[in-house]
């Protein structure tokens, strides 16, 4: 069954389900075993150096007394002592795991870079109605189940799905917002329920302005729960206009450390799949939170906190780093991924890079550093977790932008004030 044929037939179908599941009572076990430990002080699953028994494809598990079934991707190479990210994504009413698995999981597994370990459930009746928290309960049984026999980094939960599967993504971040990092919603509705509702998450939604399905109106009350909710200053954020082709996209400043909330607007209507901006948007979003560093038995840096202030050494001397950057562009974005190496024989504890944008060019989103301005000449600083850079070293951080048309990467980058050679 299609994407575009399923979601179309099946709108007077979502229409009534949005009337009806207004009550839902969500609960499960796992998020009350979680609830005394913030997600970002967990780290290694059990897991982690087992020699695993799961394998890529689909499998049943026992939940709420049923049989419930999922679709597992593991990384190419997975290695058993490296702590993954665990990534959720629900399909739309009507669809299946299967058509997930087909989409790459929303076009994130390529750019994944096997990073990852992929999750695709499948609905009862090919939805997600969560009665009685029966599908947050087949969460909460899938984490365990992987958990258990697979390396996860704890505190790199994430969900996301479009409309149904969007609904479900929004009742995890209601109800667990202990035990997942952040989701991303696309055209979602509240037609899974919300349980709870009250904590901060990560949160990154997409609507299309002309969505005859699930209104937007419905999506800016789902996005400005999480905007009061992560502490960010309320605002209008703009829209495109009808036919205009655009997507416009608010990144809402205030929010609390890890809380981040954006909002994509585009001239579009019920849809998955606005561009190829999202999925790069998504990956991005998903990937600026850090937390276990990939390796044997090590554990990872917590929660990232504030960003640290400037220097506490002196500026490397001139040749002392070295810097490359890669652009990946699209329609009106880009991507951004920059590695600073330090040549020098000394270490550096605490460190601002700083470089000129192109004209037109402006950040919306960033991860691993924090920036200022968001254009022209720009600097990018240390956060908590990554200040210091050992001889030979290097930090990888990066950014999301918009463009007009130029998309050419910064000529040059000075670290603690002294110019780097650039490859």
């Amino acid at each position: 069954m299609s994407k575009r044929r399923s979601v179309a037939g099946s709108v007077a179908t979502v229409a009534a389900i949005a009337l009806a599941l207004g009550g839902v009572i969500v609960g499960g076990g796992l998020g009350a075993a979680a609830s005394a430990t913030d997600v970002g002080v967990l780290a290694a699953s059990a897991g982690c150096g087992k020699n695993p028994t799961l394998t890529s494809g689909t499998r049943n598990i026992q939940s709420g007394g049923r049989t419930r079934t999922f679709t597992l991707r593991l990384p190419d190479g997975y290695d058993r002592n490296r702590q993954y990210r665990l990534i959720f994504g629900f399909h739309w009413l009507n669809g299946s795991a299967a058509d997930v698995v087909n989409g790459n999981y929303y076009g994130l597994l390529p750019l994944s870079n096997n990073s990852a370990i992929f999750v695709a459930p499948h609905g009862l009746n090919a939805g997600w109605a969560n009665s009685g928290g029966q599908d947050v309960t087949f969460t909460d049984d899938m984490i365990q189940l992987i958990e258990n026999d697979l390396c996860v980094d704890t505190s790199q939960r994430f969900s996301l799905g479009f409309s149904y599967g969007g609904g479900m993504s929004y009742a995890l971040a209601c109800a667990r917002a202990n035990v997942f990092r952040a989701v991303a919603v696309y055209a979602g509705g509240v037609i899974s329920g919300c349980s709870g509702g009250n904590d901060p998450i990560g949160y990154l939604h997409a609507h299309g302005i002309s969505d005859n399905v699930l209104s937007i109106a419905g999506g800016r009350s789902m996005r400005d729960r999480f905007v009061r909710n992560n502490g960010c200053t309320p605002q209008n954020a703009p829209e495109p206009s009808p036919g205009s082709g655009r997507y416009i996209t608010t990144t809402y400043t205030g929010c609390t450390a890890d809380h981040p909330v954006v909002w994509h607007a585009f001239d579009g209507g019920h849809t998955p799949t606005p561009g190829s901006w999202l999925p790069q948007a998504t990956w991005q979003f998903f990937a600026q939170f850090q937390g276990a560093t990939p390796g044997p038995t090590t554990p990872g840096p917590t929660t990232p906190g504030p960003t640290t202030p400037g220097p506490t050494t002196a500026p490397p001397g001139s040749g002392a780093c070295r810097v490359t950057a890669n652009v990946n562009a699209w329609n009106t974005g880009l991507t951004e991924d920059i590695t600073v190496t330090n040549t020098g024989t000394a270490t550096i504890n605490g460190w601002s890079l700083t470089f000129t944008l192109p004209g037109g060019q402006n950040i919306t989103n960033g991860w691993n550093a924090s920036y200022s301005p968001s254009s022209g000449q720009v600097t990018a600083r240390n956060v908590s977790y990554n200040g210091t850079i050992a001889p030979n070293a290097s930090v990888s951080i990066g950014f999301l932008a918009t463009h007009t048309g130029n998309t050419a990467k910064p000529t040059s980058f000075s670290l603690n004030g002294a110019s780097c050679t650039v490859t």
